[in-house]
């Protein structure tokens, strides 16, 4: 999730340029950089670590141009170094950039037989395929429109060319960005507190759509490149509405950010480059003979995923415990294992409780966090961190995703250095986890269809939410999201234990959404799925292509997800309960945000 900053006018840039990065630094702090066209000439200055070391080199520097881009990085291919910052430079072109490009060892492999790579990253991708359609004698605008067709994954881009000295060129495709407008000048960011100091007229981009901007006008192309005209909306009431962008709540916003944020995630756990875990080699998961997962609440639902992700790949032993009760159990804890907390704000009393318990017992811990400056990560013996960025509605949606995204890299991570994985399945199963970004984004796509069927949901009394396997805690948790934000009662039960009692309150209409992707348990769902609709349940089937065929007529609504690999469903499944619960609670008009009796952190027992 890094941050994004562009300005094209007729004053000079650079101090404004600097003065957003500061703004987006919460997004990134690895690196940062600033790229600018002076007398159509590309400069750039680059500095690793946070943004006062690059202020510091610009002050010796003294760049300053009337076009220029600029960028704070978190690192997601290549060492978080000067060399791997941004902006990326090929030939003509500067790129800033946020997000993943899948295919980019596939496009550097082919670019390599002529052209030079001098990093690691997936973003110098970018400026060689824009540099090569110039050399070809393609002009600037069809250079940057062919590059975008090549590509794979979600992205955002700011781009500027030696000699083209008043346009920037943008695209957005899963991660955001938003053009500012201004009075001879205009602007883009990756998020609106970005341009809050420089405009408070802002346009959204649309996924897919690119742009061209100059000081006193912007052309916006959908996919397809045909012109499009984009609703321009002025941001009022401050920082916090900018952050809201021209979301309704905080929570869809939320929701429409975790293409970007699951990348961030994978950013610190998956070497994209050589396809493999990259995890502090302090955690070594051969030392543990079992593993014990402690969280709350929506934390501890991600935790039972993982449950499946380590037992199954890596053959470790996992427990997994609610925090508020660990304790009061007096629970035997081996020194030979490793406890890890899950928490999004690192301060839930309970989880905490526990994990100051084990490190009593002399257990090795680890705290799994999105605050890495919270009392866990601090008292830990490792700190893991999420990487999802600030969320502020109650109902967790990208730390959850994130937190999913991490466990799942631990886990291969754990298969691998207990030899339980063989190279070839490590590479599947990295790629796997580094197309979510692009399924999620796909999954985004069916939010019209979800919000329909929610409509209908909201009229119901209770609900029920059926899986087998790793969809047992995606199950939970799209049930408890329905419970926090529409008040609607809502259970999550495994698809087997129907028949053991819960079947006995199905009755005529009672809606039944089930999480059934195509795999080895697909069958054994079905059966389930059959034994309430003769009792007149209302299915809601949440599948894949290949399951809608094969059980879409049993059915009364079906939800047809990406197609994905088994191990990374868990994630993108996670997508059409957050929709459909958020919408169903927006029918209601429900406060979405901070519904009742509910705190963000728990921080109390």
């Amino acid at each position: 999730m890094c941050g994004i900053i562009g300005i094209t006018g007729r004053k000079f840039v650079t101090d404004r340029l600097i003065d957003g990065l500061k703004r987006l630094e919460y997004r990134g702090y690895d690196s940062s950089g600033i790229a600018v066209l002076t007398d159509g000439s590309l400069q750039r200055e680059r500095a690793e670590g946070k943004i006062k070391n690059l202020e510091a080199k610009l002050n010796a520097a003294n760049i300053d141009g009337q076009s220029g881009i600029a960028h704070t990085r978190w690192a997601t291919h290549g060492v978080p170094n000067e060399t791997n910052a941004h902006p990326h430079f090929s030939g003509r072109v500067g790129v800033v950039h946020n997000g993943i490009i899948e295919n980019f060892l596939e496009l550097r492999k082919e670019l390599s037989k002529t052209r030079e790579f001098r990093t690691e990253t997936d973003t110098e991708v970018v400026a060689h395929l824009v540099d090569a359609a110039l050399e070809q004698g393609d002009n600037p605008k069809d250079a940057f429109r062919k590059s975008l067709k090549q590509l794979t994954g979600a992205y955002a881009f700011g781009v500027i060319i030696d000699g083209v000295e008043d346009q920037i060129f943008c695209a957005r495709a899963g991660s955001p960005l938003a053009i500012g407008i201004g009075e001879g000048e205009m602007y883009i960011g990756s998020d609106a507190m970005a341009l809050t100091q420089l405009t408070n007229n802002l346009i959204y981009l649309e996924e897919g759509d690119w742009a061209i901007l100059t000081p006193d006008s912007y052309e916006i192309f959908d996919r397809q490149d045909k012109p499009v005209t984009r609703e321009a909306t002025i941001i009022s009431g401050g920082p916090a509405m900018a952050e809201k962008g021209n979301y309704r709540h905080f929570m869809l916003k939320e929701i429409y950010e975790q293409p970007e944020t699951v990348g961030r995630t994978l950013a610190n756990y998956i070497d994209e480059f050589r396809l493999t875990a990259n995890i502090p080699p302090e955690l070594d998961f051969s030392e543990f003979d079992r593993i014990v997962i402690i969280a709350c609440g929506t934390a501890c639902y991600a935790a039972m995923v993982a449950k499946y992700w380590f037992e199954q790949l890596g053959g470790v032993a996992v427990d997994v415990d609610i925090a508020s009760e660990f304790r009061y159990r007096k629970p035997v804890i081996s020194k030979n294992s490793l406890f890890i907390a899950v928490s999004q704000s690192g301060e839930t009393a309970d989880t905490l409780a526990a994990l100051r318990y084990a490190k009593e017992h002399g257990t090795k811990t680890a705290a799994l966090v999105n605050v890495m400056t919270s009392t866990m990560a601090r008292e830990a013996d490792i700190a893991l961190p999420i990487n999802a960025g600030p969320e502020i509605g109650v109902a967790s949606t990208k730390a959850f995703t994130s937190q999913l995204t991490a466990l799942a890299s631990l886990a291969l991570s754990a298969a691998v250095t207990r030899r339980a994985l063989s190279r070839d399945a490590e590479i599947r199963l990295a790629r796997a986890l580094i197309e979510t970004p692009r399924l999620i984004k796909e999954s985004l796509l069916l939010d019209g269809q979800i919000e329909r069927l929610a409509f209908e949901l909201s009229s119901s009394k209770q609900a029920f939410y059926l899986g087998r396997g790793s969809q047992v805690p995606i199950a939970y948790e799209g049930a408890l999201k329905l419970k926090e934000i529409s008040y609607i009662h809502a259970e999550g039960y495994a698809a087997g234990e129907l028949k053991h009692g819960p079947i006995a309150l199905i009755e005529d209409g009672t809606p039944v959404i089930v999480l059934a992707p195509y795999d080895n348990l697909f069958e054994k769902t079905i059966s389930n799925l059959q034994e309430v609709a003769s009792r007149g349940a209302k299915i809601i089937l949440i599948t894949d292509e290949t399951g809608a065929k094969s059980a879409g007529d049993l059915a009364s609504y079906v939800i047809t997800m990406p197609d994905s690999d088994s191990f990374v469903a868990p994630i993108i499944m996670t997508l059409a309960v957050q929709l459909l619960a958020y919408h169903t609670a927006v029918h209601l008009g429900t406060d979405v945000d901070q519904p009742r009796n509910l705190a963000k952190s728990v921080t109390v027992e």
